[in-house]
């Protein structure tokens, strides 16, 4: 262009621009994505985001969720904690390992359900396609994905299984330990 007073847009600079602008619409999202999470009255948080709480919350109701739906005698995750546990055992984590807590609580909330066909984050999802993306994790390609949801459960049954109103559902009567003479109820 004879007479233009603009230089060409060189190559470094395009990409330089498209990294620069990929990047801010990513912060974008992220911002717009970990907003509008409400936590239950009497919440406190210890180490989690309101963001990442949530996200536990749901993953646990689906890994805990009972073999016999709408049978009472079968707590809940919610009525158990678990979530509020997992957060009070993050605080003992080391700060690498919350990290990558978190990031893989951002993938299953943000990517996850990408992969598995669905357009909504996780937390929005019914149960059915929770689990559809739960499962997609649990038998992933990826020995990192896999070992993420590992972890995940792990924390997830730590956290039901502590409570003695879940231990007769695995047929187990409590600890020998500290019994009282009448046994647990």
């Amino acid at each position: 262009m004879r007479g233009s007073s603009q230089l060409p847009l060189s190559r470094r600079r395009f990409i330089g621009a498209a990294v620069a602008g990929a990047l801010t619409l990513a912060a974008g999202i992220a911002v717009v994505r970990t907003r509008g999470y409400g936590l239950r009255a009497g919440v406190r948080l210890a180490a989690m985001t309101p963001w990442q709480y949530v996200v536990v919350e749901h993953a646990a109701r689906r890994i805990t969720a009972p073999d016999r739906p709408g049978d009472a005698s079968v707590p809940s995750a919610d009525d158990v904690g678990v979530a509020a546990f997992v957060d009070a055992w993050m605080v003992r984590m080391p700060a690498r390992v919350r990290r990558d807590l978190g990031r893989f609580l951002a993938y299953v909330e943000h990517v996850a359900p990408l992969s598995a066909g669905f357009a909504a984050r996780f937390t929005h999802l019914d149960p059915v396609s929770q689990d559809r993306v739960l499962g997609r994790i649990e038998s992933s390609s990826y020995d990192l994905l896999r070992a993420g949801f590992d972890g995940l459960k792990s924390l997830v049954f730590i956290g039901y299984y502590r409570d003695a109103r879940t231990w007769g559902l695995l047929g187990y009567d409590g600890p020998l330990v500290g019994r009282p003479p009448g046994g647990w109820r």
